[in-house]
């Protein structure tokens, strides 16, 4: 198990897209949910892709898909990224997933201390809390606290390639970007998904 812990506040120098574009870079058949708001419109400004579910809504639900996802495909490597606000309304789920201990599934909580969707209030990882050391005690195998370039690349190689459950807390800047949509249509995301995971024959299910 492997924690870093948040002992002191720090300043964030890492870009929220600068890091999920180094995460779904030639991401090949990984599958990757991403939470509501902000990380889904990051998902979609590396690149729209039919193996990527971003949730429109649901706050707090973005770790259970993905631990159902890993679960039904132990095959496939899962990826959640998700944000410190929703993270910190789904606590429960680090529990579960830890329990389960799938070792396709990783957890990267994009960090940035604010409620992105609301006007930018403070969360609770701004008073110092720190999630790594959450998935920590609950029992991933992994569970880092990433600050620098050289913590992002570490990370692509877990997401990618090292055995889970997998969790990392990436503290980037609090700012305000483009929206880069995804599509709207619900009925449309999760079609495109289950027939890019399970083929056409997912379409008469």
């Amino acid at each position: 198990m492997t924690t870093q812990a948040m002992n002191t506040p720090m300043k964030a120098t890492l870009h929220r897209r600068d890091v999920v574009n180094a995460l779904l870079a030639d991401r090949g058949d990984l599958l990757v949910i991403a939470g509501l708001g902000s990380t889904a419109w990051d998902i979609s400004a590396a690149g729209d892709h039919d193996l990527s579910f971003p949730l429109w809504g649901a706050m707090g639900s973005s770790v259970m898909i993905g631990l159902g996802l890993a679960l039904a495909k132990p095959e496939r490597r899962v990826l959640v990224i998700t944000g410190d606000g929703e993270m910190l309304m789904g606590l429960g789920s680090l529990a579960t997933v830890a329990v389960q201990k799938p070792a396709n599934l990783s957890v990267i909580v994009i960090d940035n201390e604010r409620y992105g969707e609301t006007g930018m209030q403070a969360t609770h990882t701004a008073s110092g809390v720190d999630l790594s050391q959450v998935a920590a005690g609950c029992g991933f195998k992994q569970a880092r606290l990433v600050t620098d370039t050289n913590g992002v690349e570490a990370l692509r190689k877990m997401v990618h390639g090292e055995p889970g459950p997998n969790f990392a807390q990436v503290k980037v800047i609090a700012e305000k970007i483009p929206l880069i949509l995804p599509p709207r249509e619900g009925t449309l995301l999760k079609a495109r998904f289950r027939r890019a995971l399970n083929g056409p024959s997912a379409d008469a299910q």
